[in-house]
């Protein structure tokens, strides 16, 4: 299987740059897995889709203002980093940009000395470690000093940086958003429940191993990177809960697919647990625990497009890819979505 299978074309200016002001308001398109029919809506008609028993899966994930802009200690060099895992409580695994300037025993100053970060190693990939010093709260100095990382295709300004976060964003600690989640609002998610429908609420906090781009020819080469997820007993009891009696289980994006795909037995049944996953999804893959799957429009020879490949067929996905191009759909974070059934 060749990654080169999954490639598309998609013109430049589909990449959408700004979230739209009602996040429901996006465009909706249906894409039937076993037939490869497609249907045009906007996303609140989702609710029309949903069923009572269904069981809704969200990541619950926030993101934290991870981009940070420093200045190298004795030099005064630009130093641009992105907080990708945390190691331990003063110490994060980045990316830094540029590299060359980060050799280990380098300090960084952030805020005019807020924070400092000193390289403390230089790990996979080129990745590094950094201790960080300060005084007060982490977390705090992170919202005063740090940026939304929004990924490089958009290069507005986000004025407004919750837009970057789903309504229920809860726990913190990705670096980039479960973009599917973002067409949600309070009253669409009250409408879904008052349908009853069961909705589950996972963690998984998205590294950037999810965008990182496959540079094998061989998709099966890829390599996943590792994520942090939780799953409650209360979330694993809604999800069997609708297995069990007929309901489908519909995730709303890629990581809560993964998360739920992650922890279930081959019968599709899941206990409360957290771990870290590597879990990479694509065609041949057989799905355990996942009927249905809400998704935004992704990058093409994306591992993202592999894992909606392996639910719908290659074939299916792309020709609505190409749908969705010629019927001038917004594309990535704050594209329009995609309902597979």
């Amino acid at each position: 299987m060749k990654t080169q299978d999954f490639y598309y074309d998609l013109p430049e200016e589909l990449i959408a740059q700004d979230p739209l002001e009602d996040r429901s308001s996006s465009r909706l398109l249906v894409l039937d897995k076993e037939t490869g029919a497609v249907s045009h809506h906007v996303f609140k008609d989702i609710v029309g889709y949903l069923r009572e028993g269904d069981c809704l899966v969200i990541n619950d994930t926030k993101v934290i203002p991870a981009r940070l802009i420093g200045s190298k200690v004795g030099t005064n060099a630009k130093i641009e980093i992105l907080l990708l895992k945390r190691k331990s409580d003063n110490i994060w695994e980045t990316l830094v940009k540029p590299g060359k300037k980060a050799k280990v025993g380098v300090k960084i100053s952030f805020g005019d000395g807020i924070l400092i970060g000193e390289v403390v190693d230089i790990v996979e990939e080129g990745n590094r470690l950094i201790k960080f010093t300060y005084e007060g709260i982490f977390e705090e100095i992170l919202d005063q000093l740090g940026q939304m990382p929004l990924p490089p295709y958009i290069t507005h300004q986000l004025e407004d940086k919750n837009r970057y976060q789903t309504v229920y964003a809860k726990h913190s600690g990705s670096a980039a958003a479960p973009t599917a989640g973002l067409h949600f609002t309070p009253e669409l998610l009250e409408e879904i429940k008052k349908k009853g429908i069961d909705v589950a609420s996972v963690t998984l906090h998205v590294g950037l191993g999810t965008f990182r781009p496959v540079k094998v020819e061989d998709v099966t080469d890829h390599h996943m990177h590792s994520e942090f997820y939780q799953i409650t007993e209360e979330a694993a009891h809604k999800i069997n809960h609708a297995k069990e009696n007929g309901g489908r289980v519909i995730c709303v994006g890629t990581t809560s697919c993964r998360t739920i795909e992650s922890a279930a037995d081959e019968n599709g049944h899941l206990e409360a647990c957290s771990g870290w996953t590597e879990i990479f999804i694509y065609p041949g893959y057989k799905f355990k625990a996942l009927d249905c799957l809400i998704t935004n429009f992704h990058l093409p020879e994306s591992t993202l497009v592999m894992l909606v490949s392996a639910l719908a067929g290659k074939e299916n996905v792309l020709a609505a890819y190409e749908e969705a191009v010629k019927e001038r759909y917004r594309f990535f974070s704050f594209g329009d979505a995609m309902f597979i059934q």
